[in-house]
Protein backbone atom coordinates (compact mmCIF):
# COMPACT_ATOMS: atom_id res chain seq x y z
CA UNK A 1 0.00 0.00 0.00
CA UNK A 2 1.24 3.43 -0.90
CA UNK A 3 1.33 6.33 1.50
CA UNK A 4 -1.79 8.24 2.39
CA UNK A 5 -2.09 11.78 1.03
CA UNK A 6 -5.04 12.92 3.14
CA UNK A 7 -8.49 12.12 4.54
CA UNK A 8 -11.42 14.30 3.60
CA UNK A 9 -14.75 14.08 5.38
CA UNK A 10 -17.93 15.20 3.65
CA UNK A 11 -20.26 14.11 6.45
CA UNK A 12 -23.30 16.34 6.72
CA UNK A 13 -25.19 14.66 9.56
CA UNK A 14 -24.64 11.87 12.05
CA UNK A 15 -23.68 9.46 9.24
CA UNK A 16 -19.96 9.47 8.42
CA UNK A 17 -18.64 9.78 4.88
CA UNK A 18 -14.87 9.99 4.49
CA UNK A 19 -12.58 9.67 1.48
CA UNK A 20 -8.94 8.66 1.90
CA UNK A 21 -6.57 9.43 -0.97
CA UNK A 22 -3.29 7.58 -1.56
CA UNK A 23 -0.10 8.37 -3.47
CA UNK A 24 -0.82 5.58 -5.98
CA UNK A 25 -4.09 7.41 -6.93
CA UNK A 26 -6.27 4.90 -5.08
CA UNK A 27 -9.31 6.14 -3.18
CA UNK A 28 -10.84 4.44 -0.15
CA UNK A 29 -14.29 5.45 1.04
CA UNK A 30 -15.40 4.79 4.62
CA UNK A 31 -19.03 5.57 5.30
CA UNK A 32 -22.09 4.75 7.39
CA UNK A 33 -25.23 3.40 5.69
CA UNK A 34 -27.20 3.79 8.91
CA UNK A 35 -26.71 3.39 12.66
CA UNK A 36 -26.58 -0.41 12.30
CA UNK A 37 -24.22 -0.42 9.32
CA UNK A 38 -21.29 1.84 10.07
CA UNK A 39 -17.71 2.06 8.84
CA UNK A 40 -18.44 0.39 5.51
CA UNK A 41 -15.16 0.42 3.54
CA UNK A 42 -14.79 0.24 -0.23
CA UNK A 43 -12.17 1.05 -2.83
CA UNK A 44 -13.62 3.30 -5.49
CA UNK A 45 -12.74 4.89 -8.81
CA UNK A 46 -13.13 8.64 -9.45
CA UNK A 47 -15.96 7.95 -11.92
CA UNK A 48 -17.98 6.38 -9.09
CA UNK A 49 -18.05 9.69 -7.18
CA UNK A 50 -20.90 12.05 -8.07
CA UNK A 51 -20.17 15.58 -9.23
CA UNK A 52 -21.91 16.85 -6.08
CA UNK A 53 -19.62 14.79 -3.82
CA UNK A 54 -16.53 15.79 -5.81
CA UNK A 55 -17.49 19.43 -5.22
CA UNK A 56 -17.77 18.76 -1.48
CA UNK A 57 -14.46 16.87 -1.40
CA UNK A 58 -12.61 19.74 -3.12
CA UNK A 59 -14.32 22.31 -0.87
CA UNK A 60 -13.18 20.41 2.27
CA UNK A 61 -9.72 19.55 0.94
CA UNK A 62 -6.73 21.13 2.71
CA UNK A 63 -5.19 23.74 0.41
CA UNK A 64 -1.78 22.01 0.25
CA UNK A 65 -3.36 18.85 -1.22
CA UNK A 66 -6.04 20.44 -3.42
CA UNK A 67 -4.12 20.29 -6.72
CA UNK A 68 -3.16 16.62 -6.24
CA UNK A 69 -6.67 15.58 -5.21
CA UNK A 70 -8.18 17.42 -8.19
CA UNK A 71 -5.85 15.44 -10.48
CA UNK A 72 -6.85 12.12 -8.89
CA UNK A 73 -10.54 12.99 -9.20
CA UNK A 74 -10.16 14.30 -12.75
CA UNK A 75 -11.89 17.44 -11.47
CA UNK A 76 -13.66 19.36 -12.90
Amino acid sequence: MENEICKISISTNWLGDEYIFYEDDKIKRVYDNNSLSSDVTEWIEPKQISKHNKDKIIKNCPEEFKERIMMILDYP
